[in-house]
């Protein structure tokens, strides 16, 4: 979820309290306090966590990316750390053509192929709209890795735009397991920190501090879940993260908007119902404000992942199909 949804939906938190709402009327900043703790396991990892990973490859494709060489360098890496048993991080930066320009390239992991694959796409802007005839001549290229591999995140990841994603690559047990961005939602994503800042809030902001910042950090937490990165619940009883339920993507807009619009309606049926002369019906307010948005978008939305799921599928067969034909190998 993007960091608006976590702020709001630690607003919507605090107002089911009706002490924290009276407080609220009459000037306490609780319920920001809700929406601070609902941003700051992400606040931990982008200015924090991110900056002490360490890459044992950088791959900086250059302007005139070629996808095989990409695709190679890759796939040499998880041989290594397959091979070696050493975990191996590698960086994949992006191509910056421009002030407002850049190239977008797709790497993709086929466990079912044990093959990576990697596609130049067309020069986008930095609001990653894409330019037309754009695209460059024979764009993709696949290379087998020869190591069986386990991939839980995204079937596709673009990069375009900004600071490119990196890979964790370990081996456990027989097969190398494919982390996306290796330095997000481990410890900052965890239960137990939720708990242990609940109960050190409460002695800094009192009871009704500690349990919102417990219930709102937790919340960004299980919001998470929902995607497909998941994250480490239970750290440091537990050191890897738990895979996410893969009901949408963190980035798409209608997820998004349907967290936004929800917590937004919450709030102001918990500020009316809990102040001194209720107007609304609860029972109509509900259903016109929170059951029929969630229905006319999120029916839609998730009949198109089905549908999007289903297509990759089928892809996915025919590609396997015309690996047998031809397939280029690691040198």
């Amino acid at each position: 979820m993007k960091g608006i949804a976590h702020f709001v939906t630690g607003v919507a938190l605090a107002t089911f309290f009706p002490d924290v709402v009276r407080q609220a009327a009459q000037g306490s900043l609780l319920p920001v306090l809700g929406g601070l703790a609902g941003i700051l396991p992400d606040t931990l990892d982008f200015k924090f966590s991110r900056y002490f990973e360490r890459y044992d490859l950088e791959i900086d494709p250059g302007p005139r990316p070629d996808p095989h060489s990409i695709a190679v360098q890759v796939a040499r890496a998880m041989q290594d750390a397959y091979v070696s048993g050493r975990p191996r991080n590698v960086m994949l930066h992006t191509i910056r053509m421009g002030a407002d320009l850049w190239r977008q390239y797709t790497i993709r992991f086929d466990p079912a192929l044990s093959q990576v694959t990697v596609r130049i796409g067309p020069l986008v802007s930095t609001s990653q709209v894409p330019l037309a005839s754009s695209e460059v001549p024979a764009p993709q290229a696949s290379v087998k890795t020869g190591v069986p591999m386990v991939h839980t995140y995204d079937e596709e990841i673009n990069i375009d735009i900004f600071t490119g994603p990196s890979f964790k690559f370990e081996r456990q047990g027989d097969r190398l397991h494919i982390h996306f961005l290796d330095w997000h939602r481990r410890w900052s994503h965890s239960l137990t920190l939720a708990a242990a800042l609940g109960l050190f809030g409460s002695l800094i902001c009192g009871k009704w501090g500690g349990l919102i910042i417990g219930l709102a950090f937790a919340a960004h937490i299980l919001e998470d879940q929902l995607g497909f990165m998941g994250s480490n619940l239970l750290y440091p009883f537990t050191r890897q993260r738990t895979r996410g339920l893969r009901l949408l993507r963190s980035g798409d807009a209608v997820p998004n908007f349907l967290t936004v619009w929800t917590s937004v309606m919450v709030i102001i049926f918990n500020l009316d119902r809990f102040s001194a002369h209720p107007r609304l019906n609860p029972w109509l307010f509900l259903t016109l404000a929170l059951i029929l948005p969630l229905t006319i978008s999120g029916v839609p939305y998730y009949l198109r992942r089905r549908r999007d799921r289903a297509d990759a599928r089928e892809s996915l067969g025919q590609e396997e199909m015309l690996s047998e034909v031809k397939e280029p190998e690691v040198g």
